[in-house]
């Protein structure tokens, strides 16, 4: 694997979109409403293929039983874990609106139960979420059913229940092994613990453990980084997911409590990144792109080598492009060609619900433009390359011409080094890999008519 050095991050670690959709979701208008939602799902249920095409599910559990100070995830921080069998009944009833729009029983083949912390929910409670979705979807065999697990929230006997429950992927909440950086986030739980946990997981049979980790903490030092990289790279987990900090206080209340002199400089971050990205490479792992990382065997790594590699709203997938119903407080959705996001406060959540209506608060019908680029976008941010010829059948276009803009920047990115390109399309090299969020960036409309990216994360 090629390496990018400090330099090269330094250089090119601009603002921008993630890309786990396009148009991304800041783009979501409130003129798109339940009615809108309502009407893609219809069309979904009497398309002719609408039973052949699985589903993908997220599930959004809010709840957390404590705050940490980098989150800016939607989230309600109660010790009160009687709020769970309510929230339960209301995902039950938007369930139930949706099954009465596209039938009962349509497959589905990934499903995703994020937050919050997903294990607030008790071991009762998890049964009878999963209960309800099986009688209403089918979940498939060979399906992916993951969960994010609070390590501080589960020991063995909860692991065996999740994979009892159907569940056969996890995703650990690291971020640091460091005892002063997690006390600086207020998020303690000692390293042993996860080892363990994880050391059991393996034990009981899940197909894919996930570790997330996240660069310029407070209280991080490329030195104390470090350490944490190699006990890393000693748990050995199927999967890592690196994010970048990005200090927004003025957005995310949480924020507000970390110390800002406490944060590492801009040049310690792209230390510890280049750090990061030799020590995954040391230990074995596969740069997938972005922020992901995995073993070579892990599905993920062997999708990428294959070519087969997919993009949705929790990152890199193995799983087809298809559409996604999001479930529960502030969950973002996608139906043919609409996207769509819930009510983001618990009040309001329920309100609609209780009226009988989905709580759909915003969203998008997507354009034919839009579908032109997302395409192109999407085969950057995926396969690493794009075939002109592609894109002029399928949208009827002539690719040079419809981009000439964006192909006369893209030849500054190849005299960089960063893409070559040819009479019948685009390459991302080996080094551009690191940057092919940037890459992708040229081709979004939006952005050419607003160059204003400080909402955005960095590059990398």
């Amino acid at each position: 694997m090629t390496i990018a050095t400090p330099e090269l991050l330094e250089r090119f670690d601009v603002p921008g979109p993630r890309y786990t959709s396009y148009p991304t979701a800041d783009r979501f208008v409130e003129a798109f409403g339940e009615a809108q939602y309502v009407q893609a799902l219809e069309q979904r249920r009497m398309g002719p293929a609408a039973l052949a095409l699985p589903l993908s599910l997220y599930v959004h559990i809010p709840f957390c039983e404590s705050l940490c100070y980098y989150c800016a995830c939607n989230k309600i921080i109660t010790k009160h874990h009687e709020r769970g069998a309510p929230y339960l009944r209301y995902l039950a009833r938007e369930v139930e609106l949706h099954v009465n729009r596209i039938g009962t029983g349509v497959s589905v083949s990934q499903l995703h139960l994020g937050g919050g912390s997903p294990t607030f929910l008790n071991d009762d409670e998890l049964g009878e979420l999963m209960g309800m979705l099986r009688r209403n979807f089918n979940l498939v065999p060979g399906g992916e059913y993951s969960i994010e697990i609070d390590p501080r929230t589960v020991d063995e006997q909860r692991l065996q229940t999740l994979s009892r429950l159907g569940f056969n992927r996890l995703s650990f909440g690291v971020q640091d092994f460091d005892p002063q950086v997690q006390k600086a986030v207020h998020r303690t739980q000692p390293a042993e613990q996860v080892f363990a946990l994880v050391d059991a997981a393996r034990r009981i049979g899940f197909e894919s453990i996930n570790v997330d980790l996240i660069y310029g903490l407070p209280k991080q030092t490329p030195t104390s980084f470090n350490r944490t990289l190699e006990q890393v790279a000693e748990l050995r987990p199927d999967r890592i997911a690196l994010y970048g900090y990005a200090h927004l206080p003025e957005r995310f209340k949480p924020q507000r409590r970390i110390i800002p002199i406490d944060l590492p400089g801009a040049g310690n971050k792209v230390t510890m990144l280049s750090r990061a990205l030799a020590a995954f490479e040391e230990a074995g792992y596969v740069y997938v792109g972005m922020d992901h990382f995995a073993l070579p065997n892990d599905a993920l790594a062997v999708a990428k080598r294959q070519g087969r590699l997919h993009r949705n709203f929790q990152g890199y997938s193995t799983q087809p492009d298809c559409d996604l119903i999001g479930l529960g407080v502030s969950a973002i959705g996608k139906v043919g060609a609409t996207y769509s996001q819930n009510a983001k406060t618990l009040a309001e959540y329920q309100d609609a619900l209780d009226h009988g209506l989905l709580p759909i608060a915003r969203g998008l019908a997507v354009s034919r433009d839009d579908l032109m680029r997302r395409a192109v976008i999407m085969a950057l941010m995926c396969q690493g390359r794009l075939q002109f010829e592609s894109i002029e059948i399928a949208h009827l276009i002539d690719f040079k011409k419809t981009f000439a803009a964006e192909l006369e920047i893209l030849g500054d990115m190849q005299a960089q080094g960063l893409v070559e390109l040819s009479d019948t399309g685009i390459e991302v090299t080996p080094m551009g890999w690191f940057f092919v969020r940037g890459v992708a960036m040229v081709f979004d409309r939006y952005l050419q008519a607003d160059r204003t990216r400080a909402r955005f994360s960095k590059i990398i």
